[in-house]
């Protein structure tokens, strides 16, 4: 089983706060985050399988390129999260939020090799801070 990552930025704003409470609280628990801010994220996608025997690659890392541009940079690049994506009314779009969704529009759009899958995805949203996210088959064993 090989694994092989691919990485891109995207620039994106946005603020933490949660609609149930007031803007008190939400300064009490978010501080500087309640405000609406920006990131330069770097998103590495990781996916597993076995090469091809006839191109000796897990997948092409073109198409996956093209994968990740058109479902992920495209959308979200400068973009104000809260206010421009339709994933975010309901959720505050924290680091780990972000890369749940980012799954969820990876997955499907993998190519249909069986043995190919969607391994990981690891979103920086500064030099000194990642969210790893392994899908739901992490959280069901």
């Amino acid at each position: 089983m090989i694994r092989l990552t691919k990485r891109v930025e995207f620039c994106a704003a946005h603020s933490y706060a949660n609609p149930a409470w007031s803007a008190e609280e939400n300064q009490r628990v978010f501080g500087r985050c309640s405000n609406v801010h920006g990131h330069n994220y770097i998103l590495e996608v990781t996916i597993q399988g076995e090469p091809s025997p006839e191109t000796g690659m897990v997948m092409d890392l073109k198409v996956l390129k093209d994968v990740i541009v058109e479902a992920v940079v495209e959308r979200f690049d400068h973009k104000h999260l809260n206010l421009d994506l339709p994933y975010f009314k309901e959720k505050i779009p924290t680091p780990e939020n972000l890369a749940v969704v980012i799954w969820e529009l990876l997955e499907p759009r993998l190519p249909g090799r069986q043995e190919l899958r969607l391994y990981r995805i690891r979103l920086y949203e500064d030099g000194s801070f990642y969210v790893d996210y392994y899908g739901e088959r992490a959280a069901n064993g």
